[in-house]
């Protein structure tokens, strides 16, 4: 079983920045944060595998960075300019399954943290 725990979320004007932890009891093969807000479907935001290659939505491509300390078995989100769009609730999640680059496909994750809110106003 992997336990995921996010940390990091709040409430950031727009433009400002915000960093999203995550941190799993054991080490997976890929990891990705999805959102979702209220209303919406939940969509994959950025994922990346174990040798680091990552995939982004094209909402966040060039303002969200997605990284990992494999040593802590942590995941990040650092999240720049952000914009009122990008309000949702983040959730981290993991496979223990090697996907080129990560995924973006919630279908692709079995494991799945609480999530964190996200804010930001105009």
């Amino acid at each position: 079983q992997v336990r995921l725990v996010e940390s990091g979320g709040g409430s950031v004007q727009a433009g400002g920045s915000l960093r999203l932890s995550c941190t799993a009891s054991v080490y997976t093969y890929t990891t990705a944060w999805f959102r979702q807000a209220p209303g919406k479907e939940r969509e994959g935001v950025a994922s990346i595998d174990q040798t680091g290659r990552t995939r982004y939505a094209d909402s966040v491509n060039g303002r969200f960075t997605i990284s990992q300390d494999s040593a802590k078995n942590t995941l990040y989100l650092q999240m720049n300019s952000l914009k009122p769009e990008d309000t949702a609730m983040y959730y981290c999640a993991a496979s223990r399954t090697y996907y080129v680059g990560g995924s973006l496909k919630s279908a692709n994750y079995p494991y799945w943290g609480q999530g964190t809110q996200v804010t930001v106003s105009s």
